[in-house]
């Protein structure tokens, strides 16, 4: 394992970087830890790149004896970004790079941690290739089969939530997306000054906001982005809802499902929604969290993790 310095003298965790194929693309990805220890595969949500997952996390998981993966989705960061409109992918093909992933790294069952999107993603796996996945972490995240575009798209004409639906995102939080997506022409500093607000909301009210830590995020995800808009394109392949959430019942990995107390994105109802949906789940609500991984939380994800992934881990 190296450490490099980065162009803003920042000194980040590199594993062994690969570029594996699936569908015809390439998917830039990153393991850590020994190659025969019980491997993890982190799953970032939509939108965001493998680097998101924060080195501190990373660094536990591989001294707790993990083998440890992470990886672009397509249309973001240096994976192959698509022509949505000639090629349109939904939310199953993103689960089926993951597979191709762990074939190309030759990993023939993982410990499967999914974040927001990714936990949508490992839930699916968990039920359409079950004997991939040892464990399912399914964090800050919803059930499977959710309908989030169709509750998104109410909330912003102020329509109520339909009778049973899980609630929507908070209405600062869709008024900061709007704006979240500077031009490309806006440069670095345009698109950190359009960026840094939407973080301050997803973080939550509770938790001190290190305004630094997130403009270092940000700052190295857009300087390492082959294209910066292209993530866009995961909108649209999550606007139809992808299986259901009754099919959680035929899950037979142990779950645990991770969740904040202030979850602007996905309120804690739909952690317990998910973990009601999963049999033998078990629930972490981490008081002040919002739906963002800030390095003051690594220990306590880090620490969950390890814990929950020690069902299996020999």
């Amino acid at each position: 394992m190296q450490e490099n310095e980065a162009k803003n003298d920042t000194t980040y965790l590199t594993g062994r970087e690969r570029m594996v194929a699936s569908a015809g693309l390439d998917l830039w990805t990153e393991e850590f830890g020994d190659p025969d220890h019980p491997a993890v595969l982190l799953v970032m949500g939509a939108q965001a790149q493998g680097i998101q997952w924060n080195d501190g996390i990373v660094r536990r998981l591989v001294a707790g004896g993990r083998r440890v993966v992470r990886y672009d989705h397509r249309d973001t960061g240096r994976s192959s970004t698509v022509d949505f409109a000639a090629h349109p992918y939904t939310v199953a093909d993103l689960a089926s790079d993951a597979l191709a992933v762990l074939d190309a790294l030759g990993v023939a069952r993982a410990h499967v941690v999914g974040a927001s999107l990714g936990g949508v993603i490992g839930q699916l796996l968990a039920v359409t290739h079950p004997d991939r996945v040892l464990t399912l972490t399914s964090l800050s995240s919803q059930p499977l089969g959710t309908d989030t575009a169709a509750a998104v798209q109410r909330a912003m004409e102020g329509t109520p939530p339909l009778p049973g639906e899980l609630p929507p995102p908070t209405p600062e939080l869709l008024a900061s997306l709007v704006a979240s997506f500077p031009e490309p022409q806006a440069g670095l500093e345009g698109h950190l000054a359009a960026r840094l607000p939407l973080w301050r909301v997803l973080h939550g009210p509770v938790l001190p906001f290190d305004e630094e830590e997130y403009r270092a995020v940000e700052r190295r995800a857009y300087e390492r982005a082959r294209d910066t808009r292209a993530a866009l394109n995961h909108a649209f392949a999550g606007a139809t809802p992808v299986g259901s959430t009754a099919e959680l019942a035929s899950v037979t990995a142990p779950a645990l499902v991770l969740h904040g107390t202030e979850d602007p994105m996905f309120p804690p109802a739909h952690a317990e929604a998910t973990a009601a949906a999963l049999p033998g789940a078990r629930l972490v609500l981490i008081e002040g969290m919002g739906h963002t991984l800030p390095a003051a939380l690594d220990d306590r994800l880090a620490g969950e993790i390890l814990r929950h992934t020690a069902v299996t881990a020999v």
